[in-house]
């Protein structure tokens, strides 16, 4: 099976129907989800598929220029940019899409409260989160300088996500909490669903996954566990991407800092009167 061959049959079809979808319910239906309306949903996702292609492209240049996995010749074009083929690239952009547009079929599905109040629970929310997900991208990053090579794939991917999560986390952990049930049904059929697409392009020899860089633990008998936990990262990053940018309380937050910061400017520019 070809790379293009791939994305064809697995890819581009759900991407279709999601897309239409999304299409459908808002020029047609004109149903917009309210909690979700702070910026145009689809000026959004282009921008994050530009972030996506951007933040993936040194990372993956690494992982195949030293081996942590590659592809056949002749299930290409041949068109590289790098060390990776261009259907690699196609794969950044057509992902970002499937899985955001289908979180935009879902937000119109199982919306949340049309509301700006910020959850109660933030005070809490946020720093457990933060400091959870610091402490296993520290693990994760120990242990890939350690120079320990079956974990280097799983490392790789743990080091390299985690720091936009951090971020996403630390600006509205609790906003996210918020919407966990939109977060749980966006996250888990478009990661099951691409790992199980994965493993059909592994077993037909389209790409391949370094057995040495590998801890050999395996997902449902044939898909490697850090296959799994890249799908399963890449769809959060998505997921709370699209949600944080859209949400209302993320709005009013982002709008309460920066008039925090202005009055801050004016107070420290204001000339001092006895």
């Amino acid at each position: 099976m070809t790379y293009f061959g791939f994305l064809a049959r697995y890819v581009l079809p759900p991407l279709l129907i999601f897309g239409g979808l999304v299409l459908f319910d808002r020029q047609i239906l004109k149903r917009s989800p309210a909690p979700f309306d702070g910026w145009p949903p689809l000026r959004v996702l282009a921008g994050l598929v530009i972030v996506a292609v951007v933040y993936t492209t040194p990372w993956d240049n690494y992982l195949v220029a030293s081996g942590v996995w590659w592809y056949d010749p002749a299930l290409v074009t041949g068109i590289t940019l790098g060390y990776v083929p261009l259907e690699e690239y196609t794969f950044f952009v057509l992902q970002t899409l499937l899985t955001g547009f289908y979180l935009l079929w879902l937000m119109g599905r199982l919306p949340g409260r049309a509301t700006t109040r910020l959850p109660a629970v933030g005070g809490a929310v946020r720093p457990v989160a933060v400091t959870g997900a610091a402490v296993i991208w520290a693990v994760s990053t120990i242990v890939l300088f350690s120079g320990w090579a079956p974990a280097r794939y799983l490392t790789l991917i743990l080091s390299w996500a985690l720091i936009p999560v951090l971020i996403q986390l630390a600006f509205g952990a609790d906003i996210l909490w918020r919407h966990r049930r939109l977060l749980f049904w966006g996250i888990v059929p478009s990661t099951l669903y691409l790992a199980a697409a994965d493993a059909l392009a592994i077993q037909a020899g389209t790409w391949q996954i370094s057995p040495a860089q590998t801890l050999g633990i395996f997902v449902g008998g044939g898909l490697p566990l850090e296959e799994f936990t890249f799908f399963l990262m890449t769809n959060l990053l998505v997921v709370f991407g699209l949600t944080l940018l859209l949400a209302r309380e993320s709005h009013e937050r982002a709008a309460g800092f920066l008039g925090r910061r202005r009055r801050q400017s004016g107070e420290v520019g204001r000339p001092f009167h006895d």
